[in-house]
C-alpha cells in the first residue's frame, strides 16, 4: 500500500551538484554544438538610451574569439524585458559571420523551475536520521508538481516532500541569468568585438525641477533632475547614458510577459548633460558613464540656472460650459479664489534649452530663511524661446462674488446677460487678476466698467487691478446669439 507523507514545506532543494560559475551551462551531448559564454567581463563598451515611454534602447559590445563555422554564444545577463525581435547582432571589429537564430531564455533557475523541468525524470531524494543524523538516499521519479509534488519511488508513490533533492544537472533551456543565444557560422576564426542592440522595456525616465524663488517672488534659481528607473531584471554597469524627450509613435504587439547626431551643446564643467537636436525630439547625453543597478531609482543633473525672472499672475477662470450665457440665474458664485500662476520664458542665457517634460516645486523663503513649498505643476516638452505657465494652487489673500444682474431674451436664439464681480483682497499690496470668461457662439460685449481683450473666438479678458486691503468692482453686459 502505498505511503503518503504530507509535510509542506519550502522545496530546500540541495543541488547535488558543483556547477558554480557555470551553473547555467546546458548539459553536453555528443550531438550538441558547444556553447560560448560572453559574460559581462568580456564587455568593451556599454551604452543605453531611455525613453520617455518606459523603453530603453541597450548598445551592449563584447569581446569574442569564434572558430570556423557553425558554433552557439551566449550573451549572459541582457535585460529580462529585452524585446527578442528587436534584437540585432553586428560585427564592430574582425571577420564577418552569419547570424542563423537566436533564442532568448527568460525562464531562470529556480528551485520551482528547476523542478519543473524534472517532470517525468529522476530525481536523488537525500533523507537524514533525525536521531542519528545518517543520511541515507534513494533515486525517485517526478509524476507531478501542480499544487505540491508527487514522487514515484521504487515501492511507493507520495507526495509531499521528506527530504531534500539533488538533480543531476541542469536542463540546458534552464539560465541562471537572461540570456540571448545565437547559431551563427564564421566564415573564418579569430577575435571580434560585436555589439548586440535591442529594446527593453521597464526602464524610465522622467524630469523633476526644483525652482528657488527670491523672497519678493521676482526671480529664481531652478535646477533640472533626471530621475531614472530600472526595473529591467538587469543592472547596466558603467554605461553611457541618452535620454530622448518627445513622444515617438510606437506599434505594441500582444506579446508572452518576460521574467519577473547633430552637434551638442558643450556640458557644463558641472557635469550637467549636453543637449542636441535628434530628428524631431531632443538628446540628452550625460557627459561620463554612470551605473544604474536593476530595482533601483537614480537621479543625475540636468540644468542649472540661477537667476531667472519670473512674473506671479492671478487667474480667476469661470469654469462654466455654455448654458451660463443662455437663461436666468438667481444663484450668486461666492468666494471664489483666483488661482496663482508662476511664469518664466525658456530663453537664451542661463536657460535657453528644451526643457523635458517633469514636474516643477516651487520654494520661497519665510522669514527666517527656511524654503517652504509653495505649490507644484507639471510641464509639457517645452522647446527653446517657449513660456512656461506653472499653476500653484489657489490665493489666500483674494476672494470674488458672482452674480447675474440682468438677463433678457432678444430673439430665437439669442439673449443678453449682464454681470457683476466682486474681487477683495485681504492683502496689504495691490494685484492685478486676469478675469477669464468663456463666451460661445456669435457674441459681444455691449457695455462694461472696463475695456476687456478678446482673447479668442471664446474668450473675453479682463485686466482688473485690486487695491491692498480693497476690492474693485468688474461689471459687464453680453449678447450671445447661439
Amino acid at each position: 500500500m502505498a505511503r503518503f507523507a504530507y509535510r509542506r514545506t519550502a522545496l530546500a532543494l540541495c543541488m547535488g551538484l558543483a556547477w558554480g560559475a557555470g551553473a547555467a551551462q546546458p548539459a553536453s551531448s555528443a550531438s550538441a554544438i558547444s556553447e560560448l559564454s560572453l559574460t559581462p567581463s568580456t564587455r568593451t563598451a556599454l551604452g543605453v538610451t531611455i525613453y520617455n515611454d518606459g523603453q530603453a534602447l541597450v548598445r551592449d559590445a563584447r569581446r569574442v574569439k569564434l572558430g570556423h563555422g557553425v558554433q552557439k554564444i551566449a550573451f549572459r545577463e541582457v535585460a529580462a524585458t529585452m524585446r527578442p525581435e528587436t534584437a540585432s547582432l553586428k560585427t564592430l571589429a574582425g571577420p564577418p559571420f552569419d547570424l542563423l537564430e537566436q533564442n532568448f531564455d527568460f525562464d531562470l533557475l529556480t528551485p520551482t523551475s528547476l523542478l519543473n523541468k524534472y517532470l517525468g525524470r529522476q530525481v536523488t531524494v537525500l533523507h537524514t536520521h533525525p536521531a542519528t543524523g545518517v543520511e541515507t538516499s534513494e533515486t525517485a521519479t517526478v509524476l507531478s508538481t501542480n499544487d505540491g509534488i508527487v514522487l514515484r519511488y521504487r515501492d511507493r508513490i507520495e507526495t509531499g516532500l521528506a527530504g531534500r533533492l539533488a538533480f543531476s544537472d541542469v536542463p540546458a533551456n534552464l539560465r541562471d541569468r537572461p540570456t540571448l543565444s545565437m547559431l551563427l557560422d564564421a566564415r573564418e576564426d579569430g577575435e571580434r568585438q560585436v555589439e548586440l542592440s535591442y529594446l527593453a522595456g521597464q526602464v524610465g525616465w522622467k524630469a523633476d525641477y526644483i525652482a528657488n524663488l527670491n523672497a519678493e517672488g521676482t526671480r529664481m534659481v531652478l535646477n533640472g533632475w533626471v530621475t531614472l528607473t530600472n526595473q529591467s531584471g538587469t543592472a547596466f554597469d558603467n554605461a553611457h547614458l541618452q535620454l530622448v524627450a518627445g513622444t515617438l509613435n510606437r506599434v505594441y504587439e500582444n506579446r508572452p510577459p518576460a521574467a519577473p547626431m547633430l552637434m551638442a551643446k558643450a556640458a557644463r564643467a558641472t557635469g550637467e548633460m549636453a543637449e542636441e537636436k535628434l530628428g524631431d525630439y531632443h538628446l540628452y547625453t550625460l557627459p561620463r558613464p554612470t551605473t544604474v543597478e536593476n530595482n533601483q531609482t537614480k537621479q543625475v543633473a540636468l540644468l542649472s540656472a540661477s537667476d531667472v525672472p519670473v512674473q506671479r499672475e492671478y487667474v480667476l477662470q469661470n469654469s462654466n460650459v455654455d448654458w451660463w450665457y443662455q437663461g436666468r440665474r438667481s444663484d450668486m458664485q461666492k468666494g471664489l479664489k483666483p488661482s496663482v500662476y508662476l511664469r518664466f520664458e525658456n530663453r537664451n542665457g542661463e536657460l535657453g534649452i528644451p526643457l523635458p517634460a517633469g514636474t516643477v516645486r516651487a520654494y520661497m523663503p519665510d522669514s527666517r530663511g527656511g524654503a517652504q513649498l509653495i505649490g507644484e505643476d507639471s510641464i509639457a516638452h517645452t522647446a527653446r524661446g517657449e513660456q512656461v505657465a506653472l499653476r500653484l494652487g489657489e490665493a489666500f489673500d483674494l476672494t470674488a462674488d458672482r452674480v447675474q444682474t440682468d438677463f433678457r431674451v432678444l430673439g430665437d436664439r439669442a439673449h443678453l446677460s449682464s454681470f457683476r464681480l466682486e474681487l477683495r483682497n485681504a492683502g496689504a499690496q495691490a494685484v492685478t487678476v486676469t478675469v477669464r470668461e468663456p463666451l460661445h457662439g456669435d457674441w459681444k460685449i455691449t457695455a462694461e466698467t472696463q475695456e476687456h481683450v478678446k482673447e479668442s473666438a471664446g474668450s473675453a479678458v479682463w485686466k482688473v487691478k485690486v487695491p491692498g486691503e480693497g476690492k474693485a468692482v468688474l461689471e459687464y453686459t453680453a449678447v450671445v446669439n447661439w
